[in-house]
């Protein structure tokens, strides 16, 4: 039963902003791409709030 409830709140977790930043980080492929990908999170883009 807990088992079961732990996999329903795993599916339905909304990755918070600290997460986001951090796998668009990773998702660099070299050194220049993740300097940009920093300067982009420094200016705000994830922090945008509509």
């Amino acid at each position: 039963m807990f088992k079961q409830l732990k996999k329903i709140t795993r599916a339905l977790h909304i990755p918070s902003v600290e997460e986001r930043e951090i796998a668009y980080l990773n998702g660099s492929v070299d050194r220049m791409d993740l300097e940009h990908r920093q300067r982009q999170i420094d200016r705000g883009l994830f922090r945008k709030y509509y």
